[in-house]
């Protein structure tokens, strides 16, 4: 058993150390072809640091495991939103940007309920990843639109974050960038591989249902960088370009992320019935919490975050007593 703790471990070192990769040298790639940092920040940042679930979910498809990929996305959505910003709000009251209300707020809520209802029937098909994967495509799409009526201080905010200068390479080395950018993908892929693969083996070493690895082992670790960012910038005072992607990349993890691992399998991804009863159900009610919690004066306490840990807390505990 060790061996495969181990092996699961350097997998997501590889997904973790990939996901930097990919989102520094995109990061560098789009400013070399003159892309704002505003919408650098938005989307470039928000699907890299979603790529270890897209490499987890493929390669979990493929293998047939395909309660692994759909746990993976709803524990990572779990863990995004009660653990890390309920943790980041325990530690100081957060304040949430206008386009978080008025964007990703919704996306996030219409993502969680798309899902619930399309795999109702067991299964997400591929034309059930069509839809959702349209419908990512139709929020990056909002997502650019409002990008040009953003105001002067958002716009500074992101240009500080992600301006030309701090991630500035001279054209001798675009190619440099891209093939860094080819060479965090490979990594990933490889580390989707082991994890997967160690995942399922501890599945049935351990005998509990790939679903629980997903949203617990997995959910938890393709989550760390987001924990790790979110927390530090936190204590820097400088996180609400890391809140606003930590949600975005929530939605992108349902529409995009999901969306894609569902177009590979031939037979569709099967859903069974007490992950979705349960998990994508929880996922969903917790997508909808936080439309009161939102709007109530524009920023989330010191006792909500607490609460929102609390309950993550709760749902763990229940996993572990009631699932293994």
């Amino acid at each position: 058993m060790m061996m495969l703790l181990l092996w699961g471990a350097a997998g997501l070192a590889l997904l973790i150390v990939g996901a930097e990769l990919v989102v520094r040298s995109g990061m560098q790639v789009a400013t070399r072809l003159g892309v704002s940092p505003l919408v650098i920040g938005l989307t470039v940042v928000a699907l890299g640091t979603s790529t270890p679930e897209l490499a987890v979910g493929i390669n979990a498809s493929l293998a047939g495991q395909g309660e692994l990929a759909v746990g993976n996305i709803a524990g990572t959505n779990i863990v995004n939103i009660l653990l890390i910003l309920g943790l980041s709000a325990l530690i100081k009251p957060l304040t949430l940007r206008l386009q978080t209300i008025r964007l990703d707020l919704p996306a996030i809520v219409m993502a969680s309920l798309m899902l619930l209802v399309l795999a109702w029937d067991g299964e997400l098909s591929r034309a059930d990843g069509m839809v959702l994967t349209l419908s990512g495509v139709a929020y990056t799409a909002a997502l650019l639109h409002m990008v040009r009526h953003e105001g002067r201080g958002v716009k500074k905010a992101f240009a500080d974050e992600f301006a030309p200068e701090a991630v500035h390479v001279p054209a001798s080395q675009t190619l440099l960038s891209l093939c860094s950018l080819g060479a965090g993908l490979v990594v990933i892929v490889i580390g989707s591989n082991w994890l997967v693969d160690s995942a399922v083996a501890l599945a049935q070493e351990w005998g509990v249902s790939d679903a629980f690895i997903g949203l617990t082992v997995v959910a938890i670790g393709t989550s760390s960088p987001e924990l790790v960012t979110t927390v530090i910038s936190t204590i820097r005072n400088q996180r609400d370009i890391a809140i606003g992607n930590l949600l975005g990349s929530s939605a992108y993890n349902i529409l995009i992320i999901l969306g894609i691992t569902c177009l590979v399998p031939d037979g569709g991804i099967t859903v069974g019935r007490v992950l979705l009863l349960v998990d994508v159900t929880l996922m969903t009610a917790v997508a909808l919490l936080c439309v009161p919690v939102f709007i109530t004066g524009r920023h989330i306490s010191r006792p909500e975050g607490g609460l929102f840990v609390l309950a993550y807390a709760a749902y763990l505990t229940y996993l572990i007593m009631e699932r293994t």
